[in-house]
């Protein structure tokens, strides 16, 4: 069994096309840190055995992709097929998992996308993790500068116009990132000091 002396080990697997997500995944990883989590960067489109590894042995992964055309992105999906082998051994088994995701539109059906993480994670009989978060910018006296100010509950959604890069990812939308990451690697802590309690 892996020592968790440094922390639980949290993994954020993740595609970005334009740069936007890979911005996200960032905030992520930051935030896992400042909760108390060993975290690592995985870019599931040039995955290596030993990153493959590294998931196996993580206490929680966090999925993350551009949302393309109602669901995540091609490459995204190529990975998680590539998981099948975990599915067949149930290697991910109660692992935690959560998930975030980008478009250019407010809603852009990013929810699709984050459902398809949850499948996808559900699949592999992982724990899932949802934002924890009240809906912000949802009344007159709110700002779009709130966290979670899309309204989104599974996990953590930005948008970001298409026509912008990367810097232009809303800083709201990279706040919410990291109180998700944050908040994943709090759980992934009570979750292994509960496993390494004798019942």
């Amino acid at each position: 069994m892996r020592s968790h002396i440094n922390g639980p080990v949290v993994s954020i697997a993740y595609h970005s096309g334009y740069g936007h997500t890979a911005v996200l995944a960032e905030a992520v990883r930051a935030g896992a840190a400042q909760g108390g989590a060993v975290a690592h960067l995985i870019k599931v489109d040039e995955i290596t055995e030993e990153q493959w590894s590294l998931l196996d042995s993580s206490d929680a992964i966090i999925f993350g992709s551009p949302t393309y055309m109602g669901t995540a992105s091609g490459a995204f999906h190529a990975f998680g097929e590539a998981t099948s082998k975990r599915f067949a051994s149930g290697e991910w088994r109660d692992k935690l998992a959560a998930g975030f995701t980008n478009s250019a539109s407010k809603s852009g059906d990013k929810l699709h996308t984050l459902q398809f993480f949850t499948v996808l994670a559900a699949q592999h009989g992982m724990l899932w993790i949802n934002l924890g978060l009240p809906p912000g910018w949802n009344t007159s006296t709110a700002s779009e500068d709130d966290l979670n100010r899309l309204g989104f509950n599974l996990g953590a959604a930005a948008a970001t116009p298409a026509d912008q890069g990367a810097e232009a990812v809303h800083k709201a939308d990279i706040a919410t990132a990291e109180h998700l990451g944050r908040r994943v690697a709090q759980i992934a802590a009570t979750f292994v000091a509960g496993q390494a309690t004798p019942v």
